[in-house]
């Protein structure tokens, strides 16, 4: 069975820390293939505040062209929106049924989890890599968190995961003022 990491995203801009990150998980995990997943429409962001999702997907794609085993999808374009992560991983499994995917995560949204939709559907049928935020971060709980409610198949955090000390919307912040 092949396994797949999908690390969802807007990706508005994508940057080294998507990149390096990325690289290090294909490089350091079980994984045989990490997909750089394009959220076209995430529910949690203000649409009119993405650039287009071509323009997204082909930034990321070049972006990733020469790590081995990593590549940019835009698998959500196809799907309802705004795009669920519960609804991608039932798509995907119906569309790779001899693959196993794991949902790799920053530790900001395991700790808002149980805001998504179906979390507990994900929860107890994927994998989740959490990657920290900072070089402090907390592990304890991350897997039983949620272990006397809900079922959990796995959350692994991402111990020696470089930190990347970049965000997007920094990026874009920094964009704003150079215009002003």
């Amino acid at each position: 069975m092949r396994s797949i990491g999908i690390y969802g995203g807007s990706f508005n801009p994508v940057h080294f820390g998507h990149v390096g990150l990325a690289k290090w998980v294909i490089e350091n995990t079980d994984l045989d293939e990490l997909w750089l997943m394009v959220s076209p429409n995430n529910p949690l962001k203000p649409a009119n505040l993405l650039a287009p999702e071509g323009e997204r997907l082909a930034a990321v794609s070049k972006a990733v062209k020469d790590i081995p085993h990593v590549k940019a999808s835009d698998f959500e374009f196809s799907l309802p929106r705004p795009s669920y992560t519960a609804n991608t991983l039932r798509e995907l499994q119906k569309a790779y049924p001899d693959t196993e995917f794991t949902l790799i995560i920053g530790e900001d949204n395991i700790a808002i989890f149980d805001r998504w939709r179906e979390y507990e559907f994900i929860l107890a049928n994927f994998r989740i890599f959490v990657y920290p935020r900072r070089s402090d971060s907390p592990q304890d709980g991350l897997t039983t968190q949620w272990s006397d409610s809900v079922a959990v198949k796995e959350i692994r955090y991402l111990s020696g995961a470089p930190l990347f000390n970049i965000s997007s919307t920094q990026i874009r912040n920094q964009q704003a003022k150079a215009y002003v």
